[in-house]
């Protein structure tokens, strides 16, 4: 595994093959890093994304994925993992013919699936960002097939570090795991705030005091963690004095099986994550 900076911009043109959210997100980081929108197409069906994906970013739009496929070195598909085999092997002759790296943001995919449906010999990256990247505070999980070069390694990582940091991951296997951690991750920090919330209100703060002492002690927490340069477990240890009110929130958290249950919950995931790509094969 290894991790790497924000690095420059890619050399080759880019399409994505999906407009939502994530796509939208990565296009307006490579903007905002100097890559011109001329370089950019995007294949989206719906006509209303479409037109906005035009008008916010002046990017290329189409409405079939060939055609936003047929001008870059770089596919990105961001398109649901249940209707991903059909729009790999419609772009499959385009793939034969053009040999690009193609990376997928797919949960539950494999390297594998995606190379066959295309119809094989081709480069191929999975990844898997998170929601922050809308803010350009994600991070990003990485695996590149043994046909990935190392400048197509280098392009694929230049378009996911538009939303943030990256990480390589040398066995596939682990891809799910990566999904467990970090992709689904910012729900499990949404509902450990959403529970803190509710909780100060049964305590009987008002719901403003309340949701800004929520938002901001999490806020300040992950600044700690990301800046201070200590492990998790030292930051904790230095906040819980012994027999004082931490303690007993911790001790209550340990009690009922805290370390336990999101271990648990985080296996689940990465099952769920195997049976996604058993699923769509």
């Amino acid at each position: 595994m290894t991790s790497s900076p924000y690095a420059d911009l890619p050399d080759t043109d880019v399409a994505f093959i999906g407009g939502g959210n994530m796509a939208r997100s990565l296009i307006a980081g490579l903007l905002r890093r100097g890559m011109a929108a001329s370089r950019i197409h995007v294949a989206e069906p719906v006509a209303a994304l479409r037109e906005a994906l035009a008008q916010d970013f002046g990017v290329h739009t189409y409405n079939a994925a060939e055609a936003a496929a047929a001008h870059a070195g770089l596919w990105l598909m961001a398109v649901k993992p249940q209707v991903m085999r059909t729009v790999c092997e419609a772009l499959s002759p385009v793939a034969a013919a053009q040999q690009p790296v193609v990376a997928s943001i797919a949960a539950g995919i494999t390297a594998a699936q995606l190379e066959r449906w295309l119809g094989g010999d081709q480069a191929i990256v999975r990844a898997m960002p998170n929601t922050p990247a809308l803010l350009g505070a994600g991070v990003t999980g990485l695996f590149a097939n043994p046909r990935v070069s190392t400048a197509q390694r280098a392009q694929t990582e230049q378009v996911l570090a538009s939303a943030g940091r990256t990480v390589w991951i040398e066995n596939e296997g682990l891809m799910d795991a990566v999904t467990a951690v970090s992709g689904s991750g910012p729900a499990y920090i949404f509902l450990l705030a959403e529970a803190m919330e509710a909780a100060a209100l049964e305590q009987g703060l008002p719901a403003d005091a309340a949701r800004t002492l929520v938002l901001d002690t999490v806020l300040g927490a992950a600044r700690m963690l990301t800046e201070a340069g200590e492990a998790p477990a030292e930051l904790r240890r230095r906040v819980t004095s012994p027999g004082g009110t931490t303690q007993a929130a911790i001790e209550t958290f340990q009690a009922g099986g805290f370390e336990a249950l999101t271990a648990k919950a985080i296996d689940a995931a990465a099952k769920r994550g195997k049976e996604l790509s058993a699923a769509n094969d």
